[in-house]
């Protein structure tokens, strides 16, 4: 895709978004215009609550940012240019717009998504925080809160918090 029409693409609203999508989710779609529509809102809220992750300690790492590179291909089956430019805006519209934007995408994709995709997520996000071999308290709150918004029960939280245990940072007592 040539940096003209993902120029053009970000300034032109999407005319198959619905009115429950935030701005945030609209303008990630705008960036996967050749996926199916639906597939293309379920990819931008997914990259975005990855980026949420990330920047939950106000530092989004390089580990970090090719781990959600690599679940957004993943995901999406996109090439690896595209899912990068999915993760650059998903980070840059977490940095901007982040305290408005994290519930609003978050219950968007709690609307679209069966719960095996929502415990896809909840084990992504962990291995999000975990890329950089450490994950802190704060990230581990909002991933608790992101596991809340999307209502999935304490133990299903409980029992993929146990597969990570070794990079939570409470936990380590070795520093």
């Amino acid at each position: 895709m040539s940096i003209a029409k993902i120029l053009h693409s970000l300034r032109n609203h999407s005319e198959n978004s619905s009115r429950h999508d935030t701005d945030t989710v609209r303008k990630i779609v705008r960036a996967l215009d050749q996926m199916e529509p639906q597939q293309a809102h379920y990819t931008a809220a997914y990259a975005y609550i990855l980026a949420r992750v990330a920047n939950a300690d106000m530092n989004i790492s390089e580990a970090e940012t090719q781990e959600m590179e690599a679940l957004v291909r993943q995901l999406s089956g996109l090439p690896e240019e595209q899912a990068i430019l999915v993760v650059q805006i998903a980070k840059t519209q977490t940095v901007l717009f982040g305290g408005t934007e994290n519930f609003l995408v978050t219950e968007e994709f709690n609307r679209m998504a069966t719960e095996e995709q929502k415990m896809s997520l909840l084990n992504c996000l962990f291995a999000v925080a975990a890329a950089d071999n450490s994950i802190s308290s704060v990230e581990d709150r909002e991933i608790r809160l992101i596991s809340d918004e999307l209502q999935l029960r304490h133990d299903q939280y409980i029992d993929v918090r146990l597969q990570y245990r070794k990079y939570l940072s409470v936990l380590n007592t070795s520093s």
